[in-house]
C-alpha cells in the first residue's frame, strides 16, 4: 500500500464529505469525551439531542463533577447503558481533582481515568489534541479488515491489538484527527456491515478485499451467544394523586434508576394473582387491578418480557427502596427504558403524570 496516498485519499474525502455533527464543532477534549461515551453502542441520530442538552447543562468539567447523580441520570434517561454516565462523571471528577480540570493529553494519564478505555483515549487524544494515537472501534475494524484483508475474528478481544497496530502504522502524523475520524466516517457511511458502497469509496484503490472480491466476506465475526429471557410483572400503584415508585439496586443492570414496582415471574401470572404476589413484597394490599400493557425490552445480553398492571391502594409505608411520589416528583425521577414504556402506556390511558 502507498501509505501516504491512502492518508491523502481518506483525509481529503473526510474533510469534504463529513457530516456536520455538533461534537465536530469543538476542540474541547471534555466535550469530545462526552460525545465518544454517548456514541458507544448508540446511533448518531439518537445521540445528537442528548449531547446538546448535556453540554448545555454541564458545559465544563467542574459543572459535571459537582452534579447530583440523580440529575445526571435524568439527563441520560432513555440513552441506555447508564453505567456509562456514572463512569463518565467519576472520570471527570478525577480530572477536576487530579489534573486541575484539564483532560490529560497522554495515553497513560487519560487511560487511568474511570471508564476511559483504549478507544475513547485514542479518540480524545487524536481529535482534541492532534496526537497520532489509534482509536479502534467496530467501524474501524470492519474498514481495515477489508482494506488490509485481515481475517482475524473481530469478536475476540485479542484481535483488537492487530488493528491497533495497523492504525499506528497507517495514521497520519500531520492530521491524526481527520485520519481517525475518516476511518470512523467511512465505516458509518460507505464501508457498512452489509452491502458496502465500494463504487463510492474514496480508498477503493487501496482495498485488498475489493480487488479480490471478498468485501462481503469480511470482517470475520463469530455470533454472540443467545440472549437470556426473563419475565416480569410491573405495577403502577396509585393512592390518590400519588404513585408508588421503586429504585433499583445501586449496582447491576439499570443501577439506581427508578421504575414502577417490578417482580420477576417464574410462571405466567393471572390478573387475580397479581395482588397476592405484590402483597408479599409491599407493606400493603392492592385493589382494582387490571392489565394495561405488555412489552419486550431488549438489552445487549438479555430480553425482558413485561406484563404491565394498573392498581389502587390505600397509602401505606412502602419498603425502603420505594416511595410515594406526586406527578411533579415523578417527572424529576430518572426512569429507564422499561419504566418509560409503562409510563407511556399510562399516559395513553390518561393515567400518566400531568
Amino acid at each position: 500500500m502507498d501509505k501516504q496516498q491512502f492518508q491523502q485519499d481518506l483525509i481529503g474525502w473526510f474533510q469534504k464529505e463529513q457530516r456536520d455533527l455538533p461534537w465536530r464543532r469543538t476542540a474541547d477534549p471534555y466535550q469530545i469525551w462526552i460525545s465518544e461515551v454517548m456514541l458507544q453502542q448508540t446511533r448518531v441520530d439518537t445521540v445528537i439531542p442528548y449531547y446538546k442538552r448535556f453540554v448545555e447543562k454541564f458545559p465544563t468539567v467542574e459543572s459535571l463533577a459537582g452534579a447530583e447523580e440523580e440529575s445526571l441520570l435524568k439527563l441520560w434517561e432513555g440513552l441506555g447503558y447508564y453505567s456509562r454516565a456514572r463512569n463518565l462523571q467519576a472520570g471527570v471528577r478525577e480530572v477536576a481533582e487530579q489534573y486541575g480540570g484539564i483532560v490529560p493529553s497522554t495515553r497513560k494519564e487519560i487511560s487511568s481515568l474511570k471508564g476511559v478505555g483504549p478507544y475513547t483515549a485514542g479518540a480524545v487524544l487524536s481529535i482534541a489534541y492532534g496526537v497520532p494515537e489509534h482509536a479502534v472501534d467496530g467501524n474501524v475494524m470492519r474498514v481495515l479488515s477489508r482494506i488490509l484483508l485481515i481475517d482475524e475474528d473481530i469478536a475476540k478481544p485479542k484481535t483488537r491489538k492487530v488493528f491497533e497496530q495497523a492504525v499506528t502504522e497507517l495514521i497520519s502524523h500531520e492530521d491524526p484527527s481527520s485520519f481517525n475520524q475518516g476511518l470512523m466516517e467511512l465505516g458509518a457511511l460507505i464501508c457498512t456491515p452489509t452491502s458496502p458502497k465500494c463504487l463510492l469509496c474514496p480508498v477503493r484503490d487501496h482495498c485488498s478485499a475489493f480487488h479480490e472480491g471478498k468485501e462481503t466476506e469480511l470482517p470475520v465475526k463469530t455470533k454472540a451467544k443467545k440472549t437470556r429471557v426473563a419475565n416480569f410483572a410491573m405495577a403502577a400503584i396509585r393512592s390518590g394523586d400519588k404513585i408508588l415508585m421503586e429504585q433499583r439496586p445501586a449496582k447491576g443492570l439499570l443501577a439506581g434508576m427508578w421504575q414502577y414496582p417490578m417482580l420477576e415471574l417464574t410462571a405466567p401470572l393471572e390478573v387475580d394473582k397479581v395482588g397476592e404476589l405484590y402483597a408479599e413484597t409491599l407493606n400493603g394490599s392492592l385493589m382494582d387491578i387490571e392489565k394495561i400493557t405488555a412489552f419486550k425490552h431488549v438489552f445487549s445480553h438479555l430480553t425482558w418480557n413485561v406484563e404491565g398492571y394498573l392498581a389502587k391502594a390505600e397509602e401505606f409505608t412502602p419498603p425502603s427502596n420505594m416511595k410515594w411520589v406526586t406527578p411533579e416528583q415523578l417527572e424529576q425521577l430518572p426512569i429507564a427504558g422499561p419504566g418509560q414504556k409503562m409510563k407511556t402506556a399510562l399516559e395513553q390511558r390518561g393515567d400518566g403524570a400531568k
